[in-house]
C-alpha cells in the first residue's frame, strides 16, 4: 500500500503530528511519502528516513501549485491531507488519480472554534454576525461537501460530534487522536516557586489573558513561562507587567522547555485536541486545562490533571494554588498522565489505528 501525505503549512501542530505519525506508519510496512510546503520541511522528514518532496502552494487559488501535485500522486493508494489548502487541492488530485482520500481536520476557524463541545460559547469580540453566519452556513457546508470526496479524520470526539451536527456525513467521519512518545523517566525538577508554562498560539481563543489575570490572584509564588507567537503578543506582554512572566516566542520542539516546568496550563476558550497537553502528559507533567473541545478527553479531572471552566480567572488561580501546595500531588498527577498517554495516545498505537483505516478504505467500495 502506498500512502502520500500532503501538507502546505510551514509550522504548527499538524506538522508535529505528521512527524510522529508517518515514520511509524512506514514501520508497519506501508510505502509512504510526504509532499510539503518547502525544501527545508522536506529535509526535516528525510532526517526521519521518510521520503519527502517540496510542492509549494502559495494560497488557496494557486492553480499552478495544485497542478504540480497531480503527477506526484501517481500510484498512490491513499492520499492523506493535513491542512485546508492541501485538503482542497490534494483531495481533488487524489480522486483524479483514483486514490482513496483522507483529510484530517485539525481544527475549526477561530471564530467558531469555541462552539466545539460548548454550545453556549459567546462569539469572540470584534467578529461580526455576518462572519459567523458565513462560517457556519458557508465554510462548514463546503467542508462537508469536500468530505464526500473521501473520508475525514477528527482528532477528538468533540470535534467529530460538532462536524456531524453541522452536516458532515457520520459514516465518513472517523475519530483518531494525535499520538506522542513518552520522554524521560517522569522525574520533575524542584523549584522555590511554582513554574507554570503554556505553549500555544498567542491568540484570543487560547485564553492566555485569563491565565495572566489568574496569576494576579494566585496566593503562592508563581513564575510563568509562555511559549508561542501570535497577534496578541504585545498586548499580553503589557498585561503581564509586574508579573514574573517570560515570553519565549516560537520554539521548535517542547521537550526541553517542558522538562523545566511544574505544570502546563491550557487556559483555552476553544481547542480541539492540543498537542501541548499530550506532550506534557508524556513527559510526566500535570496539566490544568479548561472544559472546552477535546481537552476533557485528555485530562481526567483529579486523576491526570485539573479541569476548570473557561474564562474563570479565580477558578484557575485556585487550581494553581492547589498544585503549588503539594509536590507529591503534582508528581502523582503527572505519573497517571504519563500512563494514560502510553495506554491511549502512543504514537505507535495511533499509527496502527491509522493504518487500519487505510486498509479498511482500500478494501471497500466506498
Amino acid at each position: 500500500m502506498r500512502v502520500v501525505y500532503v501538507s502546505t503549512i510551514e509550522r504548527g501542530g499538524p506538522l508535529t503530528h505528521l512527524r510522529q505519525l508517518v515514520p511509524r506508519v512506514a514501520a508497519q510496512g506501508v510505502d509512504v511519502e510526504v509532499l510539503c510546503g518547502s525544501e527545508e520541511l522536506a529535509e526535516s522528514f528525510r532526517r526521519l528516513d521518510v521520503p519527502a518532496r517540496a510542492v509549494e502552494m502559495a494560497h488557496k487559488v494557486d492553480v499552478r501549485g495544485a497542478a504540480a501535485l497531480l503527477p506526484l500522486l501517481e500510484g498512490a493508494d491513499v492520499v492523506h491531507t493535513h491542512d485546508r489548502r492541501a485538503g482542497l487541492f490534494g483531495r481533488l488530485a487524489g480522486r483524479l488519480r483514483h486514490a482513496r482520500v483522507v483529510h484530517t481536520l485539525h481544527g475549526m476557524p477561530e471564530e467558531i472554534a469555541a462552539q466545539i463541545g460548548r454550545d453556549d460559547a459567546p462569539d469572540p469580540p470584534g467578529v461580526s454576525r455576518g462572519r459567523i453566519a458565513w462560517l457556519v452556513h458557508g465554510y462548514l457546508r463546503i467542508e462537508s461537501a469536500l468530505t464526500r470526496l473521501g473520508h475525514v479524520v477528527a482528532p477528538s470526539r468533540a470535534m467529530a460530534d460538532f462536524m456531524v451536527s453541522h452536516g458532515f456525513p457520520a459514516r465518513l467521519v472517523h475519530v483518531i487522536p494525535y499520538g506522542v512518545e513518552s520522554v524521560g523517566d517522569g522525574t520533575r525538577p524542584e523549584h522555590d516557586v511554582l513554574v507554570a508554562g503554556v505553549a500555544a498560539n498567542l491568540e484570543y481563543w487560547k485564553g492566555i489573558d485569563v491565565l495572566l489575570d489568574a496569576a494576579r490572584l494566585v496566593r503562592s509564588p508563581l513564575r510563568l513561562e509562555i511559549y508561542g507567537v501570535g497577534t496578541v503578543r504585545d498586548e499580553l506582554e503589557r498585561q503581564a507587567e509586574g508579573l514574573d512572566a517570560r515570553f519565549h516566542g516560537f520554539v521548535q520542539g517542547m521537550r526541553e522547555p517542558l522538562a523545566g516546568l511544574d505544570v502546563l496550563v491550557q487556559p483555552s476558550r476553544a481547542d480541539n485536541l492540543p498537542l501541548a497537553i499530550l506532550e506534557a502528559m508524556a513527559a510526566g507533567l500535570p496539566v490544568i486545562g479548561t472544559r472546552v473541545g477535546g481537552i476533557p478527553e485528555l485530562v481526567l479531572d483529579g486523576e491526570t490533571g485539573l479541569l476548570v471552566e473557561p474564562e474563570r480567572p479565580q477558578e484557575l488561580a485556585d487550581a494553581l494554588d492547589s498544585l503549588a501546595e503539594s509536590r507529591e500531588r503534582r508528581l502523582e498527577l503527572g505519573r497517571r498522565g504519563r500512563e494514560r498517554v502510553q495506554e491511549h495516545f502512543s504514537a505507535a498505537g495511533v499509527a496502527t489505528r491509522t493504518v487500519a483505516l487505510y486498509e479498511e478504505l482500500c478494501g471497500s467500495s466506498t
